[in-house]
């Protein structure tokens, strides 16, 4: 069993009901962790998720934070999330350098997932910001400097590259659709195991003495139907063998 931290996965939405000359706003909290949570469980994982609004605040910022940990995921967050601690962007006090931290936390040993969505990788607009962080040279893939969203409406199937590896959690036969992704380019060196539309969907690679991996889809919608995420048996052994493979 793998204590597993994740990062994100969930949002607040604001809605404008305008109605003639009046107008009002509503309010909604989501939480797209269920799914991933719910898989890693199923194996025997103990998971805690830290939701993106606690993040600035609540993300380990030392060694011995982290070390409470085998496996981090970074799932729908963005740099500025990690870096920016209240104390840093409210009142300009020098604070906890948390990527460089949890860089070297992989570096010793520890295990890093990043999963796909609007604000990772370089993200919306480039909004999601890591290739211009430390924690750019722990994943195995490299980022682009644009946007790096690919938007696949009508869906496209995933093709196995890598089917031995361990990391895939043993799954066998076709996956289902995914409606979109973030481009990379893999590292030299670094193992894709699955692609999506050409471009790496699974990669994995090591950095120092822990381990890295990507999933550039989504673990929840909407990039990540249903069939994908709640009703296909593979959606666990992925995550799952992604989990196991990196805490070792």
């Amino acid at each position: 069993m793998s204590r597993v931290l994740i990062a994100g996965e969930s949002w607040i939405t604001q809605s404008t009901h305008i109605k003639g000359v009046d107008s009002f706003t509503t309010s909604s909290y989501v939480v797209g962790v269920e799914p991933l949570r719910r898989a890693l469980e199923s194996r025997g994982h103990e998971v805690v998720h830290l939701p993106a609004h606690l993040v600035p605040a609540g993300f380990p910022g030392d060694a011995a934070a982290l070390a409470e940990y085998d496996v981090v995921v970074l799932s729908d967050i963005g740099a500025n999330s990690l870096q920016l601690a209240p104390e840093v962007f409210e009142r300009a006090r020098p604070g906890a350098d948390r990527i460089a931290a949890l860089r070297g936390w992989v570096g010793d040993g520890g295990g890093l997932l990043m999963v796909g969505g609007y604000l990772s990788f370089t993200g919306f607009e480039a909004k999601a910001a890591y290739r211009n962080t430390a924690l750019h040279e722990v994943l195995p893939v490299e980022l682009l400097p644009e946007d790096d969203r690919v938007e696949l409406p009508a869906g496209a199937k995933p093709e196995v590259t890598g089917p031995g590896h361990p990391a895939l959690g043993g799954v066998d036969g076709d996956w289902p659709l995914l409606l979109g992704y973030n481009r990379v380019r893999p590292r030299p060196g670094a193992d894709v195991l699955a692609t999506l539309n050409g471009d790496p969907l699974v990669a994995v690679g090591g950095h120092g003495s822990g381990r890295s991996a990507v999933f550039t889809s989504d673990c929840s919608p909407h990039w990540a139907p249903t069939p994908f995420c709640e009703e296909w048996d593979g959606y666990a052994m992925v995550f799952g063998g992604l989990v196991e493979w990196l805490a070792g």
